[in-house]
């Protein structure tokens, strides 16, 4: 039974930046990561026919042995985020529960709409539908049925499954950053299963999963990226087609996200993101406009309605009577593996964009918004091939199978303007491509490294690293075996990352329990706060509450009241309770160097300690009839967070009695919410 007081040089856990600027590497994750993706690259370009036979082996043994985890665990996403969604968690916001959306709808909108493009859409958008047209998984090729099948696998492929696993590590990642104040890393999400154990071993193995699964999800789309501008600029340009001009794209990407971390042109990449998508708009506009509108606009609605008829048979399909693991490995269980690499780089995105936002808000956007697009994308070009294949262009249905894209640009040369088509196909096909591999570089920049706050990203050494070495993998797994290399290893690395998808469901779900346990004790519990409170106030209080109240400081006059009143108090209260055979603990920083001072007093139990912390923020000085109250525009608060998040109340010019009171009622409320929660210690 101890209290402890700290420092700022005491408390300091994540050093501030490393000697290269930027936030230091978590090592263990970091290096764990890069060597393993680093060795594979070299193996397989050192023997690529060793690597390649190896590769197919291991595919054909987790075909096998895990083919239906992943559809079972697709299936349990999908459910398990429409549950949050509809279910009593969906009003809890990402975020302390005065916090609102930091866009707004429409800009939150276009941005999930963004995130649903990139070139494999262009890519699989011609070459999936045709070939399940020539040959079904089940039924005879080449007819109606197969048709109207062919464009409906694509949909659920790229559909609402893939977007739950999306929106999963994006509730996740943003929930425990945002609400619970932990690092923005998948560990976090296992904080309420593993608790402290995340900062070591556990934790490291964790976001190692995460990143050596996104480093071969962003593998294989700049690898179908450098396949597809290949074939796209020679149409255009007279490139010539083969491995040398693959690795110079390659090469283009790795630099360009080189440069981007290194010059801050991150504002520019996100304006010509934005003009992509409109560029890609426009693009599929013209399929639509230009050719045969009223089929197009018929299939489909055909499409979405095939689409939700047969949604439940094909979301638990394993074809276990008959033969189909080949197709299977190339398409479904390719496609699930390739979504749950990606979950932790789209989750990231998700949540950077998403705070304020309650779960129900979340989950209605990310699960709709995106698949319109996926919707409009696959539908207009799909069926556009389906079309000509169907009128008897043998040579296309041919050219469309190849995995290399050249059937999306042989069906653009069908419309007005052809060469002006193409030469726009390369520009937004190159656009995703180098924004992919920008991103990707970003995103596990950050998987690996300690970062102060969720508004900090990785160092730019960190980030050129890891382009590099995506860079590096693409062009190895082109040269064993292209395309298909690059889906065979994504189905492999996504298996770890996959189980550490279940464990985020239980920690998410272990949180938002207690989260509602929490609530319901707050209802039991405010009569008493409210009499607690009366009964401390004396007569005259009310002018010292508002002398209270108008009392503008600046962060000086604050951090002074927080050393001076606040940690002194809490000092007293942690004293008495560890008297009284509790362990409780004082901890304070005095700011500097950009972060603002603090104090917080813990009890050391497991499961759900109580948490009591005041912080120093700013916020603007409040206007009335256009006038600002005091000489400044800005002022300074001592806010109270509990473990819960910010309770969004100011306790600066409190006395010391009235803080130990506050901190009092706190605690009798977290006693209620203790006494509710089944199975929990009574002694806190």
């Amino acid at each position: 039974m101890t209290t402890e007081v700290r420092t700022t040089h005491e408390a300091a856990q994540e050093p501030p930046s490393g000697r290269w600027g930027g936030p230091l590497a978590r090592w263990p994750v970091f290096l764990a990561s890069a060597i393993g993706v680093t060795a594979m690259a070299v193996w397989a370009i050192i023997a690529p026919t060793q690597a390649e036979s190896a590769i197919l082996e291991v595919v054909e043994k987790v075909t096998t042995g895990f083919g239906w985890f992943y559809i079972v665990l697709a299936t349990a996403i999908l459910g398990f985020v429409l549950f949050l969604g509809i279910s009593r968690f969906g009003h809890i916001r990402l975020g302390p529960d005065h916090s609102r959306p930091e866009f707004s709808t429409f800009a939150w909108a276009s941005m999930l709409f963004a995130a649903g493009i990139g070139t494999d859409v262009m890519f699989f958008s011609v070459v999936e539908p045709v070939s399940h047209y020539v040959a079904p998984p089940t039924g005879d090729p080449e007819t109606v049925a197969a048709a109207r099948e062919a464009t409906v696998w694509t949909l659920f492929h790229y559909g609402i499954t893939g977007w739950a696993m999306y929106a999963l590590m994006g509730l996740a990642l943003a929930y425990f950053a945002y609400r619970q104040n932990l690092p923005l890393a998948v560990r976090s999400a296992l904080h309420p299963i593993f608790g402290k154990r995340i900062d070591g071993p556990l934790g490291h193995a964790v976001d190692t999963a995460a990143v050596l699964g996104t480093v071969f999800g962003v593998a294989t789309s700049l690898g179908i990226g450098v396949v597809f501008l290949n074939v796209g600029l020679n149409r255009a340009f007279g490139v010539g087609v083969g491995t040398g001009t693959q690795i110079a794209l390659a090469v283009l990407a790795v630099t360009m996200a080189a440069v981007s971390a290194t010059t801050g042109v991150d504002k520019g990449i996100r304006i010509l993101s934005q003009l992509n998508v409109l560029l890609a708009l426009a693009l599929a506009a013209w399929v639509l406009l230009t050719g045969k509108t009223t089929f197009i606009l018929n299939a489909i609605v055909t499409n979405v309605g095939d689409f939700a008829r047969t949604f439940p048979a094909k979301t638990l399909e394993t074809f276990a009577f008959v033969d189909r693991d080949e197709w299977m490995s190339l398409w479904t269980l390719f496609f699930w593996a390739w979504w749950i690499a990606w979950a932790s780089f789209v989750g990231l995105f998700l949540a950077r964009i998403s705070r304020g936002r309650t779960i129900r808000q979340f989950v209605a956007g990310t699960m709709v918004i995106p698949f319109c697009y996926i919707v409009m994308w696959i539908s207009i070009f799909g069926n556009a091939a389906l079309d000509r294949v169907r009128e008897g262009d043998d040579a296309f249905a041919e050219e469309a199978q190849q995995y290399d894209g050249a059937g999306f640009f042989t069906l653009l040369e069908d419309y007005p303007g052809a060469d002006l088509l193409i030469v726009l196909a390369c520009f937004v096909g190159l656009l995703f491509y180098v924004t992919s591999a920008d991103s990707g570089a970003l995103v596990m920049g950050n998987l690996s490294s300690r970062l102060r706050s969720v508004q900090d990203d990785a160092a730019p050494w960190m980030r050129i690293v890891w382009a590099a070495v995506t860079g590096l993998l693409t062009i190895a797994m082109l040269a064993v075996g292209g395309i298909l290399a690059l889906q065979y290893a994504t189905i492999i690395f996504a298996v770890p990352f996959a189980v550490v998808l279940v464990l985020v469901m239980w920690g998410l779900l272990k949180a938002l329990r207690v989260e509602a346990r929490r609530v319901d004790s707050a209802v039991h519990h405010l009569p008493t706060m409210l009499s607690a409170r009366s009964a401390a106030e004396g007569r005259g209080a009310w002018r010292a509450r508002l002398a209270r109240a108008l009392n503008f400081v600046d962060v000086e006059d604050a951090a002074l009241h927080l050393r001076e009143v606040v940690a002194p108090a809490l000092q007293e209260v942690a004293t008495d309770l560890n008297a009284r055979g509790l362990t409780a603990t004082v901890t304070s920083e005095a700011g500097g160097d950009g972060a603002l001072p603090w104090a917080e007093l813990r009890t050391e139990v497991p499961e759900h300690p109580f948490v009591y912390r005041v912080e120093v923020t700013e916020s603007a000085v409040p206007t009335y009839g256009g006038r600002m109250i005091g000489d400044r525009d800005r002022y300074a608060r001592l806010e109270v967070h509990l473990d819960g998040g910010g309770q969004d109340y100011d306790v600066m010019g409190y006395t010391a009695t009235q803080v130990i009171h506050d901190c009092l009622d706190q605690y009798e409320q977290h006693l209620a919410f203790l006494r509710l929660s089944p199975g929990e210690r009574r002694r806190t």
